[in-house]
């Protein structure tokens, strides 16, 4: 699982994900509801055929994250960018249609 930070602005809700070494079409974001669902695959295409390791910290192959986020957020207005390693995804808030109503006031007998 990548690293996330998820975080709310006056804007919106943020979700960050670390993926360095991954390309943009290797990721897969879907939404149901309240839930974001972030998959990919991280291929492993450094290592050396008869690697020995000291260190490995760095996960490699497939990956899901399922972010079960907060009401009062549009993710069907979500938008993703993947920069420098890092996807970032923008959640505007949602917005509250109110209407003006009239409440009618009974005289009492």
């Amino acid at each position: 699982m990548p690293n996330t930070d998820v975080y709310t602005t006056d804007n919106g809700l943020v979700v960050k994900v670390e993926l360095a070494g991954m390309r943009s079409e290797h990721l897969e974001i879907t939404v149901e509801g309240s839930r974001m669902r972030i998959a990919g695959n991280r291929p492993d295409g450094c290592r050396a055929a008869k690697a020995s390791f000291l260190v490995m910290e760095i996960n490699y192959g497939p990956f899901e994250s399922v972010l079960e986020l907060p009401v009062g957020y549009d993710l069907s207005l979500a938008k993703a960018a993947y920069l420098n390693g890092f996807l970032r995804i923008d959640v505007p808030l949602a917005q509250r249609q109110t209407k003006n109503t009239r409440v009618l006031v009974a005289e009492g007998n």
